[in-house]
């Protein structure tokens, strides 16, 4: 009998004992997050020459919002187009590609706060007497799939002149120094580094049309997104998130200081 009942008394203890254990290892756990990246959007998102790694704006502000937000990621590169449908069937947590925010995909994934605002301008050849989108009457300009770059383009020249989605922005700009087209509609930062950086004899003219933010984008209904508007809030409160921009834009826009 006394055996019998030490025996229910350890039983009882171990049943106790079990759920603590499980939520503290629970609690210690870090998750992992499946993130999405374009690999070809310099200078927010590349491949670094020598590693073979992902750099860029984007990836250095990732890293740190992961660490602040409490998860890890696992890293997955993805042509944009396929960006916000591995959001949309559950394949990724989380993207961050210098994606716009527009209110038609705030229908369908959630974004975070804005994290930088941009635009976009034309590239044309030193050469061209394209100024601004007024002259591609009868022209050929070409931009990348699926971006916004392209919807503007169907909506302002689709009915005079010939628009050439590309799949990459390699490609879209090999397409301009080859004289395939005659000028590219893309994000201003990207231009402005293949411009700098290529060594092609190409000049960005125009406004800025429809400047737009670029934000981070979840499933809808995520989680994560107020841990990650919190982190975000945080660098630009001590100055990480302008340390980070400085690094890859040089000084911050006048009305960020």
């Amino acid at each position: 009998m006394m055996l019998n009942a030490l025996a229910r008394m350890l039983l009882v203890a171990l049943v106790l004992a079990f759920p603590i254990s499980v939520m503290a290892q629970d609690k210690d756990q870090i998750p992992t997050l499946t993130a999405m990246t374009d690999p070809s959007f310099p200078p927010f998102e590349m491949r670094d020459d020598e590693s073979g790694e992902m750099v860029g704006f984007d990836m250095d502000l990732l890293k740190e919002i992961a660490e602040r937000a409490g998860f890890e990621y696992d890293l997955k590169l993805l042509d944009f187009p396929g960006i916000i449908p591995a959001l949309q069937t559950g394949s990724a947590d989380i993207a961050i590609a210098g994606i716009y925010i527009t209110d038609e995909r705030s229908k369908i994934v959630d974004f975070s706060d804005p994290y930088y605002h941009s635009g976009m301008k034309l590239l044309v050849r030193s050469d061209s007497d394209i100024e601004s989108l007024e002259d591609l009457d009868g022209k050929k300009v070409s931009t990348k799939i699926g971006s916004t770059s392209y919807e503007y383009l169907e909506r302002n020249v689709g009915d005079r002149a010939e628009i050439a989605p590309y799949p990459s922005t390699e490609t879209m700009y090999m397409a301009l120094t080859g004289g395939a087209v005659d000028a590219v509609l893309y994000d201003m930062p990207n231009l402005s580094f293949f411009a700098s950086r290529s060594g092609a004899d190409v000049r960005i003219v125009g406004p800025l049309y429809e400047g737009a933010d670029n934000g981070m984008a979840f499933p809808k209904n995520s989680e994560w997104v107020a841990k990650v508007n919190d982190a975000l809030a945080s660098m630009k409160a001590d100055g990480t998130y302008d340390q980070i921009y400085k690094k890859w834009f040089g000084e911050l826009p006048a009305e960020s200081e």
